[in-house]
């Protein structure tokens, strides 16, 4: 195997940070469009006189979406559970509100589809965060330093 050199070092180093840099970039971006729509949400709440709960469970997806960029800027991890907290809450929202104007025949079944989805991925949330309990994280020193996990990077 062929030893690195110091300008493979130095091309590596910087390629790392162009990643960073636009990754950095990017969810600023991102940032400031989800804290844009969330305020367009709020604003026609307040001209609408009230809030209902469909508008309360979007607001809570730009909350998500929020508290998953913060995440990243602080730990530099993007946790999937975020992600489906996120489809969760779009689907119970999709459950509370779009539902009822489908019609009747197929009501049921999409109420049960829908409904079966949201036990799924609460199921993969709670074995995602017991396997990282269980095991840690690829990005955790305990699971860097274990012999067995290795190969896995």
């Amino acid at each position: 195997m062929r030893q690195k050199s110091d300008w493979d070092n130095k091309v590596q180093a910087f390629g790392e940070l162009l990643v960073d840099v636009s990754h950095y970039i990017a969810l600023l971006v991102i940032g400031f469009v989800v804290i844009w729509a969330a305020g367009a949400e709020f604003i026609s709440i307040i001209q609408g006189g009230k809030a209902e709960l469909k508008d309360i469970l979007m607001l809570f997806i730009y909350l998500e979406l929020l508290a998953m960029i913060g995440i990243y800027f602080k730990t530099h991890r993007l946790p999937v559970q975020f992600l489906i907290y996120i489809a969760i809450t779009a689907l119970s929202r999709h459950l509370v509100v779009d539902v009822q104007a489908v019609s009747e025949d197929f009501h049921l079944w999409l109420l049960l589809t829908i409904t079966l989805s949201i036990f799924i991925l609460s199921i993969a949330v709670f074995l995602l965060t017991w396997t990282a309990s269980q095991f840690g994280r690829p990005d955790d020193e305990g699971y860097k330093n274990n012999p067995d996990n290795k190969n896995l990077h």
